[in-house]
């Protein structure tokens, strides 16, 4: 199957499997729940989801295995737009080729919306579920946590924040980057090899160092794109990080610094699963896509 259809699939899963959960949200305030869907379903690559599913079935697992594991990261990183959406952070109006949460709704409702997708997302993986043995769903809900708070995303972007307008390292950049995106792309994998109960640390390994630097790959692919796609295509406002004068690797290296840099992490990637041959074919042909992606 081409990684197109494949990428269909997944998110017609994921697509299919959140209303579906989000069915079991209390409806004492509507205009929350409102607001969650809104998030959660008005589109997106749903990139983190297909890694879950994708990873799950490399080692050896099915689809059902990593169902909740796939909504759940796709809740964390939809409550993380919302938020990186508002006006204290990166103030953007667009996402998704949509109003933001917070134009669309207000600013609390927004902010309430992305707190209880947050929550949301813990909820689906500590659920007894029946496919799931107790053992896993306590190692998954460890890889979301740590890959999701003050050691993983949330640290990424207060570092972010916090250098607006600085002049980084391009260790500094890696290391926020690693943190703002990479740990939660990484964490994709990890609870799909740990939905299908795999434990050979040189799987895992490999996974977690293929992890890294498709995660740091997205990431460098981003910055080029903020300057070199379109507003319409990008479904967010093309040049806001220019505008907002904020540390990118095009910044630091140059266009064609950060393009070396980019092909030299789909490098690395495709060097951690050459191991495995044809069974990571579908995982080498993902690299492929998010360093050539235009959206």
């Amino acid at each position: 199957m081409e990684l197109s259809d494949q990428l269909t699939v997944w998110a017609e899963r994921v697509e299919t499997n959140l209303p579906l959960y989000l069915q079991d949200c209390s409806a004492l305030e509507p205009r929350l729940i409102e607001a969650m869907h809104y998030a959660l379903l008005n589109g997106g690559k749903r990139i983190r989801p297909a890694l879950v599913y994708m990873s799950c079935n490399f080692c050896g697992g099915s689809p059902e295995l990593a169902d909740r594991a796939a909504a759940a990261i796709e809740a964390v990183h939809s409550y993380s737009l919302v938020h990186d959406d508002l006006p204290a952070m990166d103030d953007d109006d667009l996402r998704r080729g949509q109003p933001t949460c917070h134009i669309a709704f207000d600013e609390a409702t927004a902010i309430l919306a992305g707190d209880a997708l947050q929550c949301f997302a813990f909820e689906l993986l500590s659920t007894p579920d029946a496919e799931l043995l107790p053992q896993r769903q306590m190692r998954m809900l460890n890889i979301l946590s740590s890959a999701s708070g003050a050691s993983g995303m949330v640290a990424g972007q207060a570092y972010d924040l916090a250098h607006v307008g600085d002049s980084l390292t391009l260790e500094q950049l890696q290391a926020m980057h690693a943190f703002k995106t990479g740990r939660l792309i990484t964490a994709a994998l990890q609870l799909g090899a740990a939905a299908a109960g795999c434990e050979d640390p040189e799987t895992l390994e490999r996974l977690q160092r293929y992890g890294d630097m498709i995660g740091l790959a997205f990431q460098v692919q981003d910055d080029l794109l903020d300057i070199e796609g379109d507003t319409e295509t990008l479904g967010k406002p093309q040049g806001s990080d220019q505008a907002q004068n904020k540390p990118t690797y095009p910044a630091l290296l140059g266009i064609a610094g950060a393009r070396a840099k980019l092909e030299q992490l789909h490098r690395e990637a495709l060097e951690a699963l050459s191991p495995f041959g044809s069974s990571a074919a579908p995982l080498l042909d993902l690299a492929n896509f998010i360093v050539t992606r235009d959206h």
